[in-house]
């Protein structure tokens, strides 16, 4: 398969892709995680908590601070001087898993679904760190983009 050459400089040298012409226009997009535990352990970790802290807070921490380093983390990914980021993570009894939505927002020439993303992985990688002692077998996912705004691909819903 042929790779996308626009991402690409005349020599086949991975590029940004160039944004200089478009126009700063309000974007947001929101994602979503999942890290699912057994019963036994979810009950454990309810019950109980985690000796590092509150794990709720401090994945919502980590999911900011990670959408923040997009760019540090993802190759070829624009640094945006991100508006607003919303990170909420909650125990979801039900499905034995605590649930992740970031929603992120910028006014930029490009979107921040990629952000949002991160910000949900990481929050989702934090929550399997402080749990670890608990239960190995916790599983993350999906993760998943649920909703973007603005930019010219339009706006988008799962």
């Amino acid at each position: 398969m042929k790779p996308n050459l626009t991402h690409f400089d005349n020599d086949g040298r991975p590029q940004m892709v160039d944004v200089s012409t478009k126009d700063a226009t309000s974007r947001s997009a929101t994602a979503r995680g999942r890290v699912a535990f057994s019963s036994a352990a979810f009950a454990v970790l309810r019950r109980d908590g985690v000796k590092k802290g509150d794990i709720l807070r401090i994945a919502e921490i980590a999911g900011v601070m990670a959408a923040k380093k997009t760019p540090d983390l993802i190759p070829l990914c624009h640094p945006l001087a991100i508006s607003s980021v919303n990170v909420a993570a909650e125990f979801n009894d039900a499905a034995h898993a605590v649930d992740v939505v970031a929603t992120v927002k910028v006014n930029a020439k490009t979107g921040v679904e990629m952000e949002a993303l991160t910000a949900v992985s990481v929050a989702c990688l934090t929550i399997y760190d402080m749990a670890k002692s608990i239960a190995k077998s916790m599983a993350i996912g999906p993760v998943e983009l649920i909703e973007k705004a603005g930019g010219k691909s339009g706006d988008f819903r799962r």
